[in-house]
């Protein structure tokens, strides 16, 4: 099935240094870009309403990452953290000629965004994060510093995903027979559950393009003494997202300090100082047998996380602004439209170039 595109939305393949890349488009060619990029289990596609509603004078770029969409599957060198994304985001940025532009990252895709704000933030005019990942990790750590609950951060990486819902995935299940097939993941998780969308098959669709093995989504895992039982492998995404390797604090302290915009919404349960995906946190309300107590293995604070992070920036002289949605989850730009585009373009209007 040849993924339909909303009107005004264009896609291109954009061969690079690192990868071959099916890339979304939409407004004028000289416009100011403006990068989008998308989170796990997704793709570009999820951004076609943001993209095509931008205001007059921007360019809207959206690709799909390695291993998911329509661009080339690479594996993921998770012992990289995000790097493996990030440098593929440069390289993308080089093919296209882009020198500054605006940064707008959702989920896993504002952990990489951060990663490139680290690596290039010259290069960045400003920096979105959607309900992005925290800076240091997801799964696994126990207060604002990050600090581990396991010497080898058993409850993160590859082993945490659902077998069920992997597996399904990988079928290309397109039902709603079960809790664990994407489209019902996708009402339950994605946003403020139920979250019925006008473009429900086009999502589901992308989500099934998601490239699912050992390499690419969820990765590999290990064994673990340690309560949960899992700990992170060395390959694959949810391994690129374990504090183990992905410790992203270090945005804190880049020279060049683009001006940011937190946004969130105000029932997201997947990014979450009580996420339902954090194994913290489900032990606590006893869903995982064995939970060690809150001293030991306390829910994951995300959220908490991710504001130290960006009081640090702020004190070294960065700016931020943290804007919450109410009556929204983990995907308020396809929730509240209205509410997201307004705060977002006000934003990228006071940082044009």
């Amino acid at each position: 099935m040849r993924m339909p595109h909303l009107e005004g939305i264009r896609c291109e393949l954009v061969r690079t240094s690192r990868l071959n890349f099916h890339v979304l488009f939409a407004g004028p060619p000289d416009g100011e870009p403006v990068v989008f990029i998308h989170g796990n289990v997704s793709s570009a596609t999820f951004w076609e309403e943001t993209m095509q509603a931008l205001p007059a004078g921007f360019r809207a770029i959206a690709p799909d990452l390695r291993g998911y969409g329509e661009s080339e599957r690479r594996p993921v060198d998770a012992t990289r953290g995000l790097r493996d994304f990030s440098d593929d985001l440069h390289a993308l940025v080089e093919a296209l000629g882009l020198t500054r532009f605006h940064l707008i990252g959702h989920s896993m895709g504002g952990g990489i965004a951060m990663q490139y704000a680290i690596d290039h933030a010259e290069r960045i005019l400003s920096l979105t994060l959607v309900d992005p990942l925290s800076p240091f990790g997801f799964g696994g750590t126990k207060d604002l510093e990050g600090t581990p609950c396991w010497p080898d951060y058993a409850g993160s990486g590859g082993g945490t995903a659902n077998p069920e819902f992997v597996r399904r995935l990988a079928a290309g299940d397109r039902s709603e027979e079960s809790d664990f097939s994407p489209r019902r993941v996708l009402r339950a998780f994605y946003g403020k559950a139920p979250f019925l969308h006008p473009r429900e098959d086009v999502l589901v669709e992308s989500m099934l393009r998601t490239a699912v093995g050992e390499e690419n989504y969820p990765g590999d895992f290990q064994s673990s003494t340690n309560w949960p039982g899992v700990a992170p492998g060395t390959r694959g995404v949810n391994n690129a997202m374990s504090p183990k390797y992905c410790n992203l604090s270090a945005m804190a302290m880049i020279a060049s300090k683009p001006p940011i915009l937190w946004v969130r919404g105000a029932e997201d349960t997947i990014v979450s100082d009580t996420s339902l995906f954090d194994f913290g946190y489900l032990g606590m309300l006893g869903v995982i047998p064995g939970w060690p107590g809150e001293t030991i293995y306390p829910p994951q604070p995300m959220v908490a996380q991710t504001r130290a992070v960006l009081e640090r920036y702020r004190a070294g002289g960065g700016r931020y602004r943290e804007e919450v949605i109410p009556a929204a989850g983990h995907t308020p730009y396809l929730e509240q439209p209205g509410i997201f585009r307004e705060i977002l373009h006000a934003f990228l209007r006071g940082q044009a170039g």
